[in-house]
């Protein structure tokens, strides 16, 4: 038995619930930080960063998602700590505003408890879908999933801004604390009895865990795949910070504009995505193997077609390459989540845990490198005596290098499919 299309959009609610709790921290509570509590922009970004830290944990909590006989647990147990974790966050920025290093403590144990439960949370939902999802609808699945996330992120990010105000504390943790609460009881309901009827394949041998991931390493499919995902994600996280106040710097927009650019380039990934899921699964049209490569290439010709925008002053073509952008990275997104629930079952038996965390770690250290990584240049290159074009221009460049050594890269080890199947190129 694998997984119905009710029950994936179930598990969808629970991507839904994790975003929801994640962008308090990333968004609402950054905010506030840096404009209510006048603190160095700094601090909030260290603290995400702790969190993406944390997340190295990824296959740790997969493998014992593996050995433990019950992904559910893992699933309810991670969002537990998670929505503590962002309400502690919240309680923390309030605490600041009069005592601010027991609330920097408190922040600071707060954002590890929010990357150990996505960690726990997120791994163990991936591992479940990679474990009980049919070939032919893993496209959809991905699909449907990030896109919940993604809806989660938006409604939460929404309607979180319009009760916030007038500001309070005490306003802000009632909210909070009514979106962690309601976020965890989704996850309870979203995967009450799931794993109910679901094949049940024999339990791995008990060993230690970095045997284990020892084992996972030394396959070569796992290990050239989790170098993709670094590789690939970089890329795809290297605009984050930059793209704008490129928008700002370069064209003149006013920060009202920039955000809206930045709706317009979710918009794209969101039928970047939409288009995958359909085509691959709907339709039968092409290999997560060809969506993969086509979303690369296609960001690589957004990025250059957005910097060539820069040099030439050409306002009013940034926004609609910018959407372009987020469309195909939309589909690259999509495709690579499908390809990893895809290649998560493929090698030594019931390790698809520890396999999604080894790559939901390789994604997390992805992430702030990149951004980070995208940022520093552009200091550099400002430094250099480079114009604002020029210098994002050439940042925005070598991003789109690096995606076409992804897509050689998927190339090399991504096998062209049976019919029906997905596969990577054998040891």
């Amino acid at each position: 038995m694998t997984l119905t299309w009710v029950q994936i959009f179930r598990l969808g609610l629970v991507q839904a619930a994790l975003g929801a709790i994640v962008v308090l921290t990333t968004s609402t509570l950054n905010r506030l930080m840096v404009v209510e509590l006048a603190l160095p922009a700094v601090l909030p970004g260290f603290l995400v960063a702790l969190h993406y830290g944390i997340q190295l944990t990824r296959p740790q909590w997969g493998f014992r998602s593996d050995t433990g006989g019950n992904r559910t647990r893992w699933i309810v147990g991670g969002m537990a700590v998670l929505s503590l974790g962002g309400v502690a966050a919240a309680v923390g920025v309030v605490t600041m505003q009069a005592a601010y290093w027991p609330g920097l403590i408190l922040s600071l144990l707060a954002y590890s408890a929010i990357g150990l439960g996505v960690g726990a949370s997120g791994t163990s939902l991936l591992a479940l879908l990679a474990s009980s999802t049919a070939p032919h609808r893993r496209a959809a699945s991905a699909t449907i999933t990030w896109l919940m996330m993604i809806f989660g992120i938006a409604v939460t990010a929404g309607g979180v801004g319009a009760m916030l105000h007038p500001y309070s504390p005490a306003l802000l943790l009632r909210i909070v604390c009514s979106v962690a609460f309601g976020a965890f009881a989704l996850t309870v309901l979203a995967t009450w009895g799931i794993e109910r009827g679901l094949t049940v394949l024999p339990q791995p041998e008990s060993q230690p865990f970095r045997q284990g991931l020892t084992e996972i390493w030394a396959e070569p499919r796992a290990r050239n795949f989790t170098l993709f995902v670094f590789l690939s994600m970089t890329a795809y996280f290297m605009q984050e910070l930059i793209l704008e106040p490129f928008g700002g710097l370069v064209f003149g927009l006013t920060p009202g504009q920039t955000t809206s650019l930045s709706g317009a380039q979710n918009g794209g990934m969101f039928i970047g995505m939409l288009t995958v899921g359909i085509a691959a699964t709907g339709f039968k049209i092409g290999s997560l193997r060809a969506w993969v490569i086509a979303g690369c290439l296609g960001s690589c010709s957004a990025l250059c077609l957005i910097a060539a925008a820069g040099a030439l002053g050409a306002a009013g073509l940034f926004a609609p390459f910018v959407v372009m952008l987020g469309v195909f990275n939309g589909m690259f997104a999509v495709a690579a989540i499908g390809s990893m629930m895809a290649l998560a079952g493929a090698g030594r038996g019931r390790r698809e845990g520890t396999r999604m965390g080894l790559w939901g770690a390789a994604q997390a250290v992805a992430a702030g490198f990149g951004g980070l990584t995208g940022a520093a240049l552009v200091d550099l290159f400002r430094l250099a005596q480079l114009s604002d074009a020029q210098a994002f221009g050439t940042v925005f460049l070598i991003e789109a290098a690096i995606f076409v050594a992804a897509a050689v890269m998927a190339l090399k080890i991504l096998e062209r499919p049976l019919p029906g199947a997905f596969a990577i190129a054998g040891e």
